[in-house]
């Protein structure tokens, strides 16, 4: 049971509300639900983001970004709780379950949900993996929005009617929008350690201050993604909260920033709540 606990921390599932709540918005967007298919891109869709947060932590442990005592959620392999093989057959297992839910919607969806999925493992990979790592280069924020927001949103409703909507981009937008906020929430949080680290985010390249203007100005985007996916609608007051969230990352420090990031979560699943109505 305790190793069962030692994972399931590791897989950090206080972060999969950025998988979950797009292909939810898809779900209910949808006219029609299949529910075998809505359920395995459900755990497709959440097993692509257990593998990128596993090959983050080992890739961030080996080239020494995650140290022992760090501000944010502690990690596994900095801390010697697993070492590195485990850690490198816990990503062997999960991308296995992912080739095998995403070929089972592939048999659905045909070559478009293939290009999603081939995409999605490549992205996992290539945020970390690489000495010109997304998450090192400061671009992270750009695939954020697309993958846990545009395409997942997207590619659910496509398995779904077989066809992309505009409504299901924007709607998914938003999901996209607010993922993008915990990563910069992250990033805020830990611009020295990343600076040390040479990983260069976009609060490093630009300063502090950006980084919480960019987080405004994606905060304020979202009511015109709402608007766009359905019309003057309860989505758009999804905003009010998020506002509220700006303040508090705002004023935070050190691990003030770990609360802003669940509450970042949280704000996803409002979301959801408002599209039901």
């Amino acid at each position: 049971m305790s190793k069962i606990l030692i994972w399931l921390k590791i897989i950090r599932p206080q972060t999969l509300f950025a998988s979950i709540c797009p292909v939810l918005v898809g779900l209910i967007i949808t006219p029609y639900i299949t529910t075998s298919y809505a359920i395995v891109t459900l755990l497709c869709a959440v097993s692509l983001q257990v593998l990128s947060n596993l090959i983050n932590d080992y890739y961030d442990y080996v080239r020494g970004s995650d140290k022992k005592g760090r501000i944010g959620f502690s990690r596994a392999l900095a801390e010697g709780i697993v070492n590195e093989k485990q850690m490198r057959i816990a990503c062997i297992i999960t991308l296995c379950f992912s080739i095998i839910t995403g070929l089972y919607l592939v048999l659905r969806g045909g070559i478009p949900i293939l290009t999603i999925g081939i995409s999605a493992i490549f992205f996992a990979w290539l945020y970390t993996a690489t000495s010109h790592s997304l998450s090192y280069l400061g671009i992270a924020d750009i695939f954020v929005f697309i993958y846990y927001g545009v395409i997942a949103t997207m590619g659910t409703v496509f398995i779904q009617i077989l066809e992309f909507t505009e409504q299901s981009f924007w709607a998914g937008g938003v999901c996209g929008l607010i993922s993008m906020c915990v990563l910069i929430t992250n990033n805020l949080r830990d611009i020295e350690d990343d600076k040390a680290a040479g990983k260069r985010t976009f609060p490093v390249r630009f300063g502090k201050n950006a980084g919480e203007l960019g987080y405004l100005v994606v905060i304020l985007l979202t009511p015109l993604f709402s608007y766009m996916a359905f019309g003057l609608n309860w989505q758009m007051l999804i905003v009010v909260p998020g506002l509220a969230l700006f303040y508090k990352v705002y004023k935070a420090k050190g691990k003030e920033y770990n609360k802003c990031l669940l509450l970042a979560g949280i704000l996803n699943s409002i979301y959801v709540i408002l599209c039901l109505c």
